[in-house]
């Protein structure tokens, strides 16, 4: 990738804003060191990132935030959610609701074919990192799919697809649940368990594209274990060639999860989603990863409609499954701007962590990713700039 000077006009607000640790430890991406360090007042060296890069590829008519920035459906009901299952149907009507309200089309078929046509190659990227728990939802999953199909999609040009294979796989995302859809991922084992093929390499090797990569000057070493979930150790975490060579649009299903006082949804699961070498990033740079990877054209021009899955979801404990702060939010929120869709789901777990006496305020600092997505031109952070639909 060559580099090249960065011409957007906030990148000096951006690159002038540090990489401070966020202050206190229940929030995303602190040590104990850059919690200390954000208190009293110190400011941690900035490491250096390629985020000047990102405008190499100018903006085409997709690029996020979107053909609606600023704009959140959000769905309630109460009846979504029938003996800890999520209701199939319900899950359908709050998908067809969210996508009408957000359009303003009366018709299902017209809504969807205003972010995607047929004989486009279209990825729904889940999240199944939590295991069958905490998974982006099989009911919510099948409502899109079901309602692409009735706008004309082929399942054949549908892919599910995340950063591990073996993951989906285990969480249901499998060809006999989903015939005629490709289910795929970066990082892959054989029917051996072994992610390494017969050349020696990575099976992951031929899968990312190291044309396309995000550099910041934090370096990954990891042992034998942790290796083939990496991919990659060094400063640069490449993107995979499912959102650089093998997608034309992205429409992104997250599910609604805390890390700490923060939130992943819309960006963060993109963003890791999508490159190598995380582990090195979730420390000083978890909130730069999350904006500046969706910054780059694979992510930032092809993901046409975000879909949380905040039908269940949890608001402790997160990203990860840890049963007792499961919560039901019987919510589906709907739109093409991934920042201000975060904004409104960031809001929804401090909620229920206010309610549950976790914490007693929100802290502006736990959604400093969103501010620094906001920088990028990517969508609305600014709460009173966003019309939230319901």
């Amino acid at each position: 990738m060559t580099k090249v000077p960065f011409s957007r006009r906030r990148f000096f607000k951006i690159a002038g804003a540090g990489s401070l640790a966020i202050a206190g430890s229940s929030v995303a991406g602190s040590s104990v060191a850059g919690a200390s360090a954000a208190l009293s007042g110190q400011q941690q060296e900035e490491p250096v990132t390629n985020i000047a890069d990102a405008a190499r590829v100018p903006r085409n008519d997709s690029s996020m935030p979107g053909k609606y920035p600023g704009r959140v459906v959000k769905i309630y009901n109460d009846k979504a959610v029938k003996d800890n299952a999520i209701v199939e149907q319900e899950a359908y009507d709050m998908v067809m609701k969210g996508m009408l309200l957000l359009t303003g089309d009366k018709n299902l078929k017209k809504a969807w074919r205003r972010f995607v046509k047929p004989g486009e190659r279209i990825g729904l990227k889940v999240n199944p990192v939590a295991g069958p728990q905490l998974t982006t939802s099989h009911a919510v999953t099948k409502a899109v799919i079901s309602q692409l199909e009735d706008a004309g999609i082929s399942r054949s040009d549908l892919t599910i697809w995340d950063r591990r294979e073996h993951q989906l796989h285990e969480t249901g995302y499998t060809a006999e649940n989903y015939p005629g859809i490709r289910i795929t991922g970066t990082e892959r084992k054989d029917e051996g368990g072994s992610f390494y093929g017969t050349d020696g390499k990575l099976y992951s090797e031929h899968v990312i594209d190291r044309e396309w990569y995000y550099h910041a000057s934090i370096n990954g070493e990891y042992d034998e274990y942790t290796l083939p979930h990496m991919v990659n150790g060094g400063e640069y975490s490449y993107f995979t060639g499912i959102v650089t060579k093998e997608l034309d649009k992205i429409i992104n299903i997250p599910i609604l999860k805390n890390a700490g006082a923060t939130t992943t949804n819309a960006l963060k699961n993109l963003a890791y989603g999508s490159v190598t070498n995380t582990s090195r990033l979730h420390g000083r740079l978890w909130h730069e990863t999350c904006a500046h990877v969706c910054a780059f054209a694979p992510l930032r021009d092809k993901v046409v409609l975000n879909i949380t899955d905040g039908i269940k979801g949890c608001f402790n404990g997160g990203p990860g499954a840890n049963p007792q702060f499961f919560t039901n939010y019987n919510t589906i929120l709907v739109g093409t701007d991934p920042v201000a869709m975060d904004r409104i789901a960031h809001e929804i777990i401090v909620a229920k962590r206010i309610e549950e006496g976790i914490q007693k305020t929100d802290n502006p600092a736990a959604y400093r990713f969103l501010q620094l997505a906001e920088d990028l031109e990517l969508g609305v952070c600014a709460r009173e700039r966003i019309e939230v639909i319901s």
